[in-house]
């Protein structure tokens, strides 16, 4: 490697970390993204320079079929499908990867050292979990797989089983590296399995955690392709990739109140039967409100929380939203957002979405930070979230998502919630908080609502 592959690889390297810093804070988000964005053109751009390269033609050829459906993907896919895009792209991440250790095997005809041999078989495995596993939350997320847990019995004895099955495949690979080399194949099918038995007993309100993991084996296999090409900047950028993804996921169970095991191998030996909203009605009457009905709660308010959700993100209503909160703050009335760490679909799902409508950092709120505020607040606006302000969570054991920290939205004044339906939420719980007598249902497209109110608020100020 030439000196100045490896001040490339280093500078590349260098803003990757920088990156990682910027995305910890909403404030530097956006410039650690074009740190990423600058740090990923100089490690490529290296690499294409390497001398080891023969022929460019096929490489071009790449650039162009993946660069046309990837602006493709970006320019027709709304910000509401975003987790479901991010899960597709770890799928087929995992699934490059895994390729790359199968044909390095090839082409190598299995005569490889044990350093090498144990790459390989690891890059191999966690490539194919990443693969089947994002499929499978691709499809829990997109509907076309029930987002409650599936069960049976014994299913946890088979999936640890299944892994330790795989890790002595792998020790067996490197005891004797190409002797067998039917058992790389071996190694990758059980990671195909393995990748569909692990995701698919995780309920819905577990997918973020889910994706966040993903991502963690994602960095990881990369990381052992590194190893295995001899290549320091894909050691570099996987570690960083897989464990800020391990990190992550660690930090939003514990924001959720469960232990990472649970996320892992959660909802063994049970089954998750739909409620009553969830098969179709709600199982008791509630307060359904109308647009004046709603617009005469915020105009007596002077402080109003926003509790944004998927809904949101279904109706693209952010964008409403934020021109609400300042119709609500012309009149007078703070307005504040709160934001829970596993609403919608992914890892910082709202705060995406918040940004891309413009909404002030300054005005973005987590769950410590503004739980205790519902007590002294005259109204909040639930925007299409639904577990997140479950009171269930912290009272009926029984319930899924009991024990995962919930915001205090009961304890306000006046809820306003803006949903499409009765259904319950993606982890098919009933949420009581929509029966209480505090509780005003403004059933539609929140973005239409969203609107009607802003004319409402306008009026109310002229």
């Amino acid at each position: 490697m030439t000196p100045l592959l490896s001040f490339a690889y280093l500078a590349a390297s260098i803003l990757f970390i920088l990156c990682l810093k910027g995305l910890s804070s909403p404030e530097s988000a956006r410039r650690g993204i074009v740190m990423g964005e600058a740090g990923m053109l100089i490690a490529v751009v290296a690499t294409l320079l390497h001398k080891e390269i023969i022929s460019y033609e096929w490489i071009a050829a790449g650039l162009v079929i993946g660069s046309g459906i990837g602006t493709a993907i970006s320019l027709k896919i709304p910000m509401t499908k975003m987790p479901e895009r991010i899960a597709f792209s770890h799928a087929f991440g995992g699934l490059a990867t895994a390729l790359v250790g199968v044909s390095e095997f090839i082409k190598t005809g299995g005569h490889v050292g044990r350093l090498e041999m144990g790459a390989l078989g690891f890059e191999v495995f966690l490539g194919s979990l990443t693969f089947t596993g994002s499929l499978m939350a691709f499809g829990k997320l997109q509907g076309f797989i029930t987002g409650r847990p599936v069960t049976y019995r014994g299913q946890n004895i088979v999936n640890i089983g299944l892994f330790f099955a795989t890790l002595v495949l792998l020790v067996l690979q490197i005891i004797s590296p190409g002797e067998q080399p039917i058992l790389l194949f071996v190694t990758c099918a059980m990671g195909l399995s393995i990748g569909v038995m692990a995701v698919l007993p995780i309920g819905g309100a577990d997918m973020p955690v889910v994706i966040s993991l993903l991502n963690s084996y994602a960095g990881l296999a990369a990381a052992a392709t590194g190893f295995a090409l001899k290549s320091n900047i894909l050691i570099i950028c996987g570690a960083l990739d897989g464990s800020s993804g391990l990190f992550l996921s660690l930090l939003m169970s514990k924001a959720m109140n469960r232990s990472f095991a649970n996320v892992l191998f959660g909802a063994f030996g049970t089954q998750i039967e739909p409620t009553a909203a969830g098969a179709g009605g709600p199982a008791q009457p509630f307060n359904e409100a109308t647009i004046d009905d709603a617009a005469a709660v915020l105009k007596a308010a002077q402080t109003v929380i926003v509790v944004p959700g998927y809904g949101m993100a279904v109706s693209q209503a952010q964008h409403a939203v934020r021109d609400l909160a300042a119709a609500l703050q012309k009149n007078g009335i703070d307005v504040k957002y709160a934001i829970h760490p596993v609403a919608g679909r992914m890892p910082g799902h709202m705060n995406v979405l918040l940004a891309e409508a413009n909404v002030p950092y300054d005005d973005l709120y987590d769950l410590d930070m503004i739980n205790d505020d519902f007590a002294r607040t005259d109204a909040v606006i639930v925007v299409g979230a639904n577990d997140v302000v479950n009171p269930a969570a912290k009272k009926d054991s029984s319930s899924p998502i009991y024990g995962m920290p919930v915001f205090n939205v009961e304890q306000s004044r006046s809820i306003l919630v803006l949903k499409r339906s009765m259904n319950a939420g993606f982890s098919g719980v009933e949420n009581e908080l929509f029966f209480l007598p505090t509780t005003m249902m403004v059933l539609g497209d929140a973005k239409k609502t969203l609107l009607s109110l802003i004319v409402a608020m306008r009026d109310e100020g002229h």
